[in-house]
């Protein structure tokens, strides 16, 4: 029936594993190399082929954290190799749980779709929706999960990116997921010419490449100006307190007199909180007067009992704070620890570097700039569904994204977390200010076109006309029902499939043995 039915040894299952998770990290920037998560994908699901459980878990882990590994390596830069490998290893025990899924369906689906369109689509659906799944839930979860590294955010430069405006990133990755296997088993298939199994696989990806771009539908735009101080803020900076701040105005001076409707700085830019202390506070009043403009500014706040925040301002000067957003979801392991009594005994010369946490924000992510509602991200929310469904629903028309880079040195980092807004700019419709401390700081248009950017570890600015957009794409409107199908279907595909498996399994009849009554 097939050419290669499986891997003939599990040792090859664990090398094709552990090749395809590699392949599928050059996928993203800095190499970029999108069209390398079709074929690593591939590789993945092969390696599954006829795996029972405990060896479809090995292989699982084998690949997410050959993926992992690779695709997060920038966490070493300072933190060295323990947060690497702890973040890496917790990864790969989800990728594997996802592949035992994925094996299981290997090995169920023939009895729901036995025919030929089963094996080439109704297989291939499944698998894709499974890999979602996986996805769908370490996104959210635990603690918040970790959204780094869905397919989605491999094909910020493909033909392929403005799926993601239709079907979210969810829906985005079941694509590529779902191509991926649709060409594997297309080559897998003996009883059909090479000629229709090929037409199959390119039709599909042809379909998905030429299937319309969402219009855009940009209504006027705003001046900003948005600064990178070239600051060095990170955790392990040998800077006093006030130099960020002092930095990200000598960058802002020679823009003096330019006309703007808003002024960004980066997140933590304001390493004084201008809420306590009077410097602070008059700095950014001089800056903002100076520019005849409000100033989005990041900085870290404490309210009346003593909770402390990740927090953007919206100054104006001799008004102050006039809007202020605090991180809804701070990172866990970075800006505060979950459950500290359990996690600090076992690593606590680490975890000292989160001597204080962070509280979870309950305002809005959304300020109003002279009439014009922007959305707020600070850093990782860039990643977070929730945030920019949440904004979008409030009315923002345009992001505002200040974020600080600094711990992550010349690392891959920066750059895979911009390939992240400008598919965030396609997603929803709107222009991304993506405003770093160091870089890469850039706007995106809607399209998610670089309309500007700055160079990395350079003191910069960028003043730019920034297009605003109402506009509700698909996957705003229906991106979480779209995930939801896609993964319910994969799901209940399995679940029929093992009761089939069940129900056609052959009983075990006793015998009775002779001379026994």
């Amino acid at each position: 029936m097939y050419a290669i039915t499986k891997p003939r040894s599990l040792l090859v299952a664990v090398a094709a594993a552990a090749a395809g998770g590699m392949i599928n990290s050059t996928a993203f920037p800095s190499l970029g190399w999108w069209p390398m998560a079709f074929i690593g994908t591939a590789l993945v699901l092969w390696s599954l082929i006829g795996l029972s459980i405990r060896s479809a878990l090995l292989v699982g882990l084998v690949a997410g954290f050959a993926f992992y590994g690779s695709h997060i390596f920038w966490l070493t830069v300072y933190l060295g190799p323990v947060p690497w490998i702890a973040l890496a290893g917790l990864q790969a025990i989800f990728f594997a749980v996802g592949c035992v899924l994925m094996a299981l369906a290997w090995k169920w689906m023939p009895l729901l779709w036995p025919a030929r369109a089963g094996r080439l689509i109704g297989l291939p659906v499944v698998l894709a929706g499974l890999w979602t799944l996986r996805e769908s839930i370490t996104a959210v979860w635990p603690y918040g999960g970790f959204s780094w590294g869905r397919l989605a955010f491999s094909q910020s430069d493909s033909p392929f990116s403005h799926l993601i405006a239709w079907l979210g990133a969810s829906g985005l990755s079941f694509v590529i997921a779902l191509i991926a296997a649709v060409a594997l088993q297309a080559v897998r298939e003996t009883r059909l010419h090479w000629q229709p199994r090929a037409i199959l696989a390119t039709a599909l990806a042809l379909f998905a490449v030429a299937f319309p771009a969402w219009p855009d539908f940009s209504q006027g735009t705003i001046r900003v100006a948005a600064v990178q101080g070239n600051s060095g803020s990170g955790l392990f900076a040998p800077q006093s307190a006030g130099d960020n701040l002092q930095d990200h105005l000598d960058a802002t001076v020679p823009l003096f007199g330019e006309q703007v409707d808003v002024v960004v700085w980066p997140e933590n830019a304001s390493d004084l909180d201008p809420l306590r202390n009077g410097y602070a506070a008059g700095v950014l009043d001089y800056v903002s007067a100076e520019m005849d403009a409000p100033l989005v500014v990041g900085t870290r706040t404490r309210d009346s009992q003593e909770r402390n925040f990740n927090s953007v301002l919206l100054w104006n000067s001799g008004q102050g704070a006039s809007d202020q957003y605090d991180k809804l979801h701070p990172v866990p392991f970075a800006e505060y620890l979950p459950d500290r009594a359990f996690w600090y005994p076992l690593a606590p010369d680490l975890l000292d570097m989160v001597p204080q946490d962070d509280s979870f924000g309950e305002r809005d992510n959304v300020f109003d700039i002279a009439g014009v509602i922007a959305g707020v991200a600070i850093c990782y929310d860039i990643v977070d569904d929730s945030l920019i469904r949440m904004m979008v629903d409030d009315g923002a028309e345009l992001i505002l994204a200040p974020t600080n880079n600094a711990d992550f040195g010349r690392s891959d980092e920066s750059v895979q977390q911009l390939a992240i807004a400008r598919l965030r700019a396609i997603e929803s419709g709107r222009s991304v200010v993506n405003a770093s401390t160091v870089g890469v700081s850039a706007i995106i248009a809607p399209d998610g076109r670089i309309i500007d950017s700055s160079p990395t570890f350079e003191k910069n600015s960028m003043v730019d006309d920034v297009p605003l957009s109402t506009t509700i794409t698909p996957a705003m409107a229906f991106g979480r029902p779209i995930e939801w199908i896609l993964n319910g279907f994969g799901l209940a595909a399995l679940l029929v499939g093992a009761l089939l498996t069940l129900a056609t399994k052959p009983s075990r009849r006793t015998v009775p043995r002779r001379g026994l009554r």
